[in-house]
């Protein structure tokens, strides 16, 4: 793998699914699931993760053409996405496909939870559809890969030695926190958005 390439797609990576994303989602669910099942939750989060990062990186080529999907279309959609989330995260409001008071109470509830979040992140496909497709070679989609896994891998070792601070965590600090976090998103999300804008030739971005 060539290091620079390497170091620049892990950077990516952290900043769209590393772990201050994933332990705010965590530190909600911890208040909730015992020891045991939560790092249950974990593994199989960050396995499927794993399974879809790998599965897209490796096939970004062909689902944009599949699709007849153009990058500017891609990140236009990812961002308009991502903000509806973000601004859902401000608000206080509920992001998974769990009623409000559901709170991910068992396993499966708080999988669901996750998946918007974490696993099936927009930002995070979006980097990696585009990151994938920016070469044509299987070296740089292994690098594309690579990186992504051990991001995720990061992740998990965060969450399994930071449980008991995040079990420890007061409720409303976990909601101030993903307050915040969900204005940091937005204003990400909105850059992308006028990324796709600049590429398709719309509107005075030229001189940004």
């Amino acid at each position: 793998m060539n290091a620079l390439s390497f170091s620049a797609a892990l950077i990516t990576f952290v900043s769209v699914v590393g772990p201050p994303k994933v332990l705010l989602s965590f530190a909600h669910l911890a208040q909730t699931h015992p020891t045991r099942e939560l790092r249950t939750i974990a593994f199989l989060s960050c396995g499927t993760a794993i399974l879809i990062g790998l599965a897209t990186s490796f096939t970004a080529p062909w689902v944009l053409d599949l699709f007849h999907i153009s990058t500017p279309a891609l990140l236009l959609a990812g961002g308009i996405i991502f903000f509806l989330y973000a601004v859902g995260l401000v608000l206080g409001l509920p992001t998974g496909t769990g009623t409000p008071h559901d709170d991910g109470a068992d396993t499966t509830g708080a999988l669901r939870e996750l998946l918007v979040p974490f696993v099936v992140s927009p930002l995070a496909m979006t980097a990696l559809l585009i990151e994938a497709a920016a070469r044509s070679d299987w070296t740089w989609r292994s690098t594309v890969a690579g990186a992504y896994v051990a991001v995720i891998a990061l992740d998990l070792v965060c969450i399994l030695l930071l449980e008991r601070v995040l079990r420890a965590t007061h409720h409303a600090t976990v909601e101030l926190l993903g307050r915040l976090l969900g204005l940091l998103l937005a204003a990400v999300s909105i850059d992308l958005v006028l990324d796709a804008l600049e590429a398709l030739g719309v509107g005075p971005f030229d001189d940004r």
